[in-house]
């Protein structure tokens, strides 16, 4: 056997004989325990940074572990291919998104191939390809017809340079997050998903997900915001024509109502809009919140802002009129639009009616000492004992909810509901490169679905981006359309992108199938995912998302299971220097050079070495030039072994103490290994026990006796196997010199031999008066007697315990002596 590492020799053939056994083509086997192992796919940007080596890696390593386990096992790959950034990359290098994309596609292909994935590349798809987006688009029809879709006109954050819409978490500090522009508010037609008709359903089904990090349930739970509360009625003392005499608030501490001093109105509100026709401030301060941030990290910390509109609300239990401020912290869409404002204890509202000299009253007082309260300086937002509060005083806050909110629905002024932060789903967006919506706008107005028949709605790829506007909305000829002789219109909106994360993984267990979105049987097969791999960073969107539309599909009779995911990893971040690798930092590394220069292997292992999964890794030269040597190391000791002569076979009955501590070393590693991978996923421990492991072969090796050879081989054959799933190039190449002519990928999992644990001596501490003073071996069988003789005979103890009386010898089995003397 050749006794150098050559790893781009070895990674090429072993690619090659995986491509031409197609070893990771898979399809479904009833009776066979499945596995469904799926990294989050990539955008294709052009080439992988080492996020996504890690990402894939600690996939890959998953994958191959729980194949070797016996199970029929999945691991796709696909492509995120629509998206602004290929819209900008494609203005930038005069070119079409379409020819960047599928161009950056086929390179990073050969990057994740030279990287050894084991990935079912017949599943291979685009979400950009038009038989991908096809079923999409039937799907958002069926929704459609279902009255799950619908479109209103909504204020939105809209970037003017991107010329698209923005959630509220892309805008930072009033601009765009990709380019800074300034964000303008604007009100547009869009197209929505009622997720909210599910927000019960996705908040309780968290607790099936005991295998996600409750991080993320948590951040989930948050996000869907369920609260319960009272929604209430404020009636208008003058009226504004054409507008309704009263406007509704929802409130989770109904006990605080009889502190309102003055009612807040969002900017974009019917009422402030309609007032502001008489009123040039209120109409500035609108068209000045138009441009402010809406993201709720900013709203929590900027300065609280407002304007009188001059109109007056009735209190709905006291008569009492309030004036009505139109306010830059009330989100129009955030519940209604509006909030009762009770400065005495809402610190938010505190502040407002401070810099604005309005009446802060207290109502609720304190029932413990540890409770401070002084509103002359801050509001008292805890629960207490109403004051103040005519009918209601003495009771205490929870018994205040209930008592108020019956009132409340005496007079008809409200009810008690359950309300949630979550708000629907908007999925249109202005820009070119994404999919279609398959509606057709009449010429009298309204709007009606695209036939079946009639799809996919093509998105044209041969095209020319200005930069100004999207091409399919410029182009009047694909506008146009006809349904049943009559002169129709496209949609000239695209959808989120998020619609096509939110179902890929389903498609992929039947990428191909054309009579439908889904192949049932296969879906319900591979279905959920049992190990899903990804950042933290989507813990939310995309994630809930996938959870809403596995419900959806399920609803629709296409897949039978609750959730698209079993098991979630999110795995941390890759740093240099302690900060994350960006380009933008000039701290990146290119995973290419380091395949080069040290092959995928090395690459794979030192970012499997350098952190737990879930840790941030921080990059470290040295680190991988370790790596390397390792492998080096394990590669020489095979050499070493197999050069050395046959190994017969085990004869357990013949083996010297120290081949019998080379064996226990080698199912103890086994034992651990197991565990590190499947229980605990800390793959980091995994390899660090299989270096001690080569550690004590390559001390203890002898190759003078046949079975000190099979104990090495055994040794040896255990190291490979458990290894494997993390450097696989390189242990194809050892299990073949090992001898094996079946390759390692179809060998199962090593098992340890409880029968090799057991110890013939074992090694204990001995301790005087609680001090370390000496180490003995004994044998394993040894009783108590003879132990504390040997303890008491050591040496270095004796000059411990010479001349003094010894008092009592602790025997902790297994473990310690401990002697306590006297005098």
């Amino acid at each position: 056997m050749e006794e150098h590492y050559q790893p781009q020799q070895i990674e090429a053939s072993a690619q090659e004989f995986w491509n031409q056994n197609q070893s990771f083509c898979v399809t479904e086997k009833p009776g066979t325990e499945k596995f469904y192992c799926l990294a989050m796919f990539p955008y294709p940007s052009g080439k992988l940074h080492m996020g996504h080596v890690r990402n894939y890696t600690i996939a890959d390593v998953i994958t191959r572990y729980q194949r070797m386990l016996g199970k029929n096992v999945l691991q796709p790959m696909g492509w995120d291919a629509f998206g602004l950034p290929a819209e900008n990359a494609a203005i930038k290098n005069n070119t079409a998104p379409a020819k960047w994309t599928y161009a950056n596609i086929e390179y990073m292909k050969g990057q994740l191939q030279r990287l050894g994935f084991g990935y079912d590349w017949s599943r291979e798809l685009a979400t950009c390809q038009p038989d991908y987006y096809r079923w999409e688009q039937w799907f958002f029809t069926r929704l459609y017809k279902k009255g799950l879709i619908y479109k209103k006109v909504s204020g939105v954050n809209w970037c003017p340079n991107d010329q698209t819409v923005l959630a509220n978490e892309q805008v930072v500090d009033g601009c765009c997050w990709r380019c800074d522009t300034p964000v303008e508010r604007k009100e547009i037609p869009q197209w929505f998903i009622k997720i909210t008709d599910y927000a019960e359903q996705l908040l309780n089904d968290l607790d099936l997900l005991d295998e996600w990090p409750e991080q993320v349930r948590t951040m989930q739970r948050n996000w869907i915001g369920r609260s319960e509360g009272v929604e209430m009625s404020f009636r208008l003392a003058d009226t504004i024509s054409g507008q309704p005499d009263h406007f509704d608030v929802y409130t989770t501490r109904p006990d605080t109502l009889m502190g309102v001093t003055y009612v807040a109105l969002a900017a974009e509100h019917p009422l402030a809009i309609a007032a502001s026709l008489n009123n040039p401030e209120l109409a500035a301060f609108i068209n000045e919140c138009k441009i402010s941030s809406v993201a709720e990290a900013d709203m929590a910390t900027m300065e609280k802002k407002g304007v009188d509109t001059g109109l007056q609300a009735v209190h709905p239990l006291t008569g009492r009129e309030v004036p009505v401020y139109a306010a830059n912290f009330v989100l129009m869409g955030y519940g209604s639009g509006a909030v009762m404002a009770v400065p005495g204890h809402d610190q938010r509202d505190w502040e407002f009616a401070t810099q604005y000299g309005l009446p802060i009253e207290q109502v609720i007082e304190p029932v413990s000492e540890d409770q401070n309260c002084d509103i002359s300086q801050a509001a008292f937002t805890e629960k207490g004992r109403l004051i103040n509060s005519e009918e209601f005083n003495g009771l205490v806050s929870d018994e205040a909810f209930e008592a108020i909110a019956t009132k409340l629905e005496q007079k008809g002024s409200g009810r008690k509901t359950v309300n949630y932060r979550l708000r629907d789903w908007g999925v249109s967006r202005q820009r070119y490169w994404g999919a279609p919506i398959p509606i057709f706008n009449l010429p009298e107005g309204g709007e009606i679905a695209v036939p079946f028949e009639r799809l996919p709605v093509l998105l044209p790829e041969d095209v020319e981006m200005d930069g100004v506007h999207s091409p399919i909305k410029a182009d009047k000829e694909w506008c146009k359309a006809e349904l049943d002789g009559q002169a129709v219109e496209h949609e000239t909106d695209t959808f989120d992108t998020f619609m096509e994360s939110s179902w890929y993984y389903a498609r992929f267990t039947c990428p191909d199938f054309q009579d439908g979105m889904l192949d049932s049987d296969a879906a319900n097969y591979w279905l959920p995912v049992d190990q899903y791999v990804g950042g933290i960073e989507h813990a939310i969107l995309h994630l809930l998302y996938a959870r809403f539309f596995h419900k959806l599909m399920r609803d629709e009779g296409l897949i039978d299971s609750d959730e698209p995911f079993k098991r979630l990893l999110c795995q941390g971040m890759v740093l240099k220097d302690g900060v994350k690798m960006s380009k933008s930092k000039g701290n990146t590394v290119d995973p290419q050079e380091l395949i080069d220069q040290y092959g995928a292997d090395t690459v794979r292992l030192f970012t499997m070495f350098a952190a737990p999964p879930e840790q941030s890794l921080e990059w470290s030269d040295s680190g991988v030039e370790g790596a390397h040597r390792f492998l080096r190391r394990l590669w020489k000791a095979v050499a070493g072994h197999v050069n050395a002569g046959e190994a017969p076979g085990l004869d357990l009955t013949q083996l010297t103490e120290q081949q019998r501590d080379i064996r226990r070393k080698t199912h103890e590693t086994i034992a651990k290994v197991s565990d590190d991978y499947g229980r605990r996923q800390t793959f980091n421990t995994a390899i660090a026990a299989v270096m001690e492991l080569l550690n004590d072969i390559t001390k203890k090796a002898d190759h003078s006796t046949s079975q000190g050879l099979s104990v090495e081989r055994e040794a040896l054959e255990a190291a490979v196997q458990l290894l494997a799933p993390i450097v696989p190039h390189l242990c194809h190449s050892l299990w073949q010199a090992l001898g094996h002519e079946e390759p390692v990928i179809n060998n199962r999992w090593p098992e340890c031999d409880t029968s090799a644990l057991t110890r013939s001596t074992v090694e204990l501490v001995v301790q005087v008066n609680g001090k370390l003073r000496a180490r003995i071996e004994v044998d394993a069988n040894a009783d108590k007697e003879s132990i504390e003789t040997t303890a008491l005979d050591n040496e270095n103890v004796v000059r411990f315990v010479d001349g003094k009386t010894v008092r009592k010898v602790i025997l902790v089995p297994g473990k310690l002596v401990n002697i306590v003397v006297a005098g």
